[in-house]
């Protein structure tokens, strides 16, 4: 039988959706700052020449660069003042929640509720600032050395000045979409973060069908493989839905316990455990840790050393270094981001402390052992899945020269990113109806 929160969730509608202010004010903040977001995709870097430098990423737009340009919205290859997009606060908060596991005075400053959550943001901020100054720097040396058919990428004569002013702006870009993206989580609806990378796939996604079927006019891909890669699409966005709210619920039971003259308790819950627990966090984590690196490579192999272009070779698409180094930190993330998202010790101890025990299980240490195993095995197949949609691309670019959005990681990004918004949406419209409710049901009593 339902219960009274999903048959009210099913009496949603848009009338109800008509009188929710604070939501409507919500959604409209959000998609005014994605707007702003996507302008500034547009804007050149000063002293760059796009033409010549679009030229360039054609030829060598595989690999990881080709990835993080999917993840930036296309700003890299435009070389715009969001090239660096929001990927180095993602690998400073990776860099910060290693250091918290490891560091005692880290863990905590944690555990000091808002104050050290405060001060773990205010650590991130800062090492946002010095690894968007690395990549900032790398890649405007990357730029000067760059030259096509038309000439130089760098039209500036002053190559000081011109650094100078590339880092300045490519860091300044970063730490605005850092700023923008906790005010779409504080103020509008959904993760800001994740939503500023969605815009960028989505307001891609046509210029890559376009390309697709430019292809298949051309001759260069036939009809039915075009056909072919559509539907399993479809078939991937319903397996990604399948498995994104697949999960194992164990059985929570509470003992009676009595109150005076009245006995309380005696229900039993659940405890649900997703299959990918860690959502889709591990593919970008691990592309921006492999981004610096392989983005320094990429653009300094034109007229670098030797060694530069071997290795910017061996991170192209297809290649077994790339994928084995994507694969493993896919699945490295995929655990620690689920060990920082669920504590087994800390949920068991707290279903003693509220009298909660899992049929079979003895509370305490027995507990926490059981939801590990089970978490752990878990953990297994979220991996493997999460590790197959990001090879996915790879294969799909090798085989039919197809750009990433058709790949698993931007369609799980896509899919995954909708449907926790979805998920807020339905929870404001929820809590404005309670609120409705609760209303009417005063002024009767008042009457």
């Amino acid at each position: 039988m339902a219960s009274a929160a999903e048959q009210l969730a099913s009496n949603l509608n848009f009338g109800v959706f008509a009188k929710a202010t604070d939501l409507k004010k919500r959604i409209w903040f959000t998609l005014a700052a994605l707007v702003v977001y996507r302008l500034g995709t547009w804007i050149p870097l000063p002293g760059v020449d796009p033409q010549v430098l679009g030229e360039l990423f054609k030829q060598n737009g595989g690999g990881i660069l080709g990835m993080f340009d999917m993840l930036a919205g296309g700003a890299l290859h435009r070389m715009t003042i969001f090239a660096l997009n929001i990927m180095p606060y993602i690998t400073a908060s990776i860099i910060i929640q290693l250091m918290t596991s490891v560091i005692p005075s880290l863990e905590a400053t944690k555990k000091e509720g808002e104050s050290g959550r405060k001060k773990i943001n205010q650590y991130t901020r800062y090492l946002t600032l010095a690894i968007a100054t690395v990549q900032a720097y790398g890649m405007a040396m990357g730029l000067e050395s760059m030259s096509g058919p038309a000439g130089a990428a760098v039209y500036m004569d002053n190559h000081l000045v011109f650094r100078f002013s590339a880092v300045c702006t490519l860091v300044g870009g970063t730490l605005f979409l850092m700023w923008l993206g906790e005010q779409i989580t504080a103020r509008g609806i959904g993760q800001g973060t994740s939503l500023i990378i969605m815009a960028g796939i989505v307001a891609e996604l046509p210029a890559a069908i376009g390309s697709t079927l430019e292809l298949g006019r051309t001759g260069a891909l036939p009809v039915l493989v075009i056909i072919g890669i559509l539907l399993m699409s479809i078939l991937v966005i319903a397996f990604i839905v399948f498995l994104e709210r697949a999960q194992r619920r164990i059985i929570v039971q509470y003992p009676k316990r009595q109150v005076g003259n009245k006995m309380f308790g005696g229900d039993s819950s659940h405890l649900p455990l997703k299959v990918n627990t860690a959502g889709v966090i591990p593919p970008i984590f691990a592309s921006s840790v492999l981004l610096m690196p392989a983005t320094v490579a990429q653009l300094s192999a034109q007229g670098g050393p030797e060694w530069l272009s071997t290795a910017a070779a061996l991170m192209g698409h297809g290649q077994p270094l790339y994928i084995g180094m994507y694969v493993a930190l896919i699945m490295f993330f995929a655990f620690f981001y689920t060990s920082v998202v669920f504590n087994p010790t800390e949920t068991s101890e707290n279903l003693k402390k509220y009298g909660g025990f899992i049929p079979g299980i003895r509370p305490g240490k027995n507990t926490a052992d059981y939801l590990d195993y089970v978490l752990t095995r878990l953990t297994v197949v979220g991996a493997i899945y999460l590790a197959a949609l990001s090879v996915l691309p790879e294969v799909l670019i090798s085989k039919f020269s197809l750009p990433f959005y058709f790949g698993g990681t931007s369609l799980l990004i896509v899919v995954s990113v909708t449907m926790d918004t979805v998920s807020q949406i339905q929870s404001h419209l929820l809590a404005h109806q309670y609120e409705g409710l609760i209303k009417k049901s005063r002024l009767r009593g008042r009457r």
